[in-house]
């Protein structure tokens, strides 16, 4: 890769990573699901107008939607919420990347190499070592919801594997348009009406700023810009520098939030970051019996 393009990259890697950041900030002026359905509302307003028409059919579209933006982000913005810290919270979505790989073996037949599953046990030892150290920093069940949270981002990667979208800036900016109505009726449901106008009203020049970073940085841009290293570079290449997004998240969550960052969520780090990059070194998935999608590596598969 060219000096230029290694910079991109890093450049993403450090927004995604920031973000957490970012979305610890915003819920102080959002309840997590408003939050959320504002973040996709204003993603995909008016980048749709200016992207063109969908081009892979609907159903993956929805699918991915409802996976990703419904319930992953509702998922991990609630536990963070309920108290999961931001820079802990970007080290534990990391395991999307077992997850997907289960899903893949059950779904599309991809049977994982012998490194690759050492590359994910290594990785589950770090979120064993991370829940412990989840268990001194906030409660336990926002732990399980980021957790569920991967698991959800897993699907969607399949999801996405399947569809095989050809542009994916285009394909994240109509996938953002699903999300909004039904977070806003989840929102309404077990948020309630008074609590969400009353975040509208007190609304101001911090939480805009919030929701259009999350929004036009870290989705647009960050999609966009992973989206066009992919076109130009092979996705063995590009897709390591998404293991520098823990690394920019606690580092971001300890400046700016004064999170503390303990001995053992380094080390829950360096398992979990260090068995994801030997997972993804290791050999293409085989389908079994030789069917089954080939294996490749998306945007959404390294989002933060």
């Amino acid at each position: 890769m060219r000096p230029a393009h290694v910079t991109l990259a890093v450049l993403v890697a450090a927004v995604w990573g920031v973000n957490f950041t970012v979305v610890e900030i915003g819920l102080g002026h959002f309840p997590p699901l408003l939050f959320s359905a504002l973040r996709f509302l204003a993603a995909a307003l008016p980048a749709v107008l200016l992207v063109g028409r969908p081009k892979v059919a609907w159903k993956w579209i929805v699918g991915v939607g409802l996976v990703l933006g419904v319930a992953k982000f509702g998922l991990l913005f609630i536990g963070m919420d309920r108290g999961m810290p931001a820079g802990l919270s970007s080290l534990v979505l990391q395991i999307q990347a077992v997850f997907t790989a289960l899903f893949a073996y059950a779904v599309l037949g991809e049977r994982p190499s012998g490194i690759r599953l050492t590359g994910m046990a290594v990785a589950l030892c770090g979120v064993a070592v991370a829940a412990v150290d989840g268990g001194a920093a906030g409660p336990p069940t926002a732990f399980a919801l980021v957790v569920a949270a991967a698991a959800c981002w897993g699907v969607s990667n399949v999801l996405t594997r399947r569809a095989a979208p050809p542009d994916s800036l285009n394909f994240m900016v109509w996938v953002s348009t699903v999300p909004v109505l039904p977070l806003l009726g989840l929102s309404l449901l077990t948020e309630g009406p008074a609590r969400d106008l009353r975040a509208l009203r007190s609304l101001d020049w911090q939480g805009a700023g919030v929701v259009l970073h999350v929004a036009w940085i870290t989705t647009v841009f960050g999609f966009g810009a992973w989206g066009w290293l992919l076109r130009r570079h092979p996705a063995s290449t590009v897709a390591p520098f998404s293991l520098l997004v823990p690394v920019f998240g606690m580092s971001s969550a300890a400046l700016f939030l004064g999170e503390p960052v303990s001995g053992l969520r380094w080390v829950a780090a360096a398992l979990l970051v260090g068995g994801v990059a030997v997972a993804s070194v290791g050999k293409a998935p085989r389908a079994l019996g030789g069917t089954g999608a080939k294996a490749r590596v998306t945007p959404l598969e390294s989002r933060t």
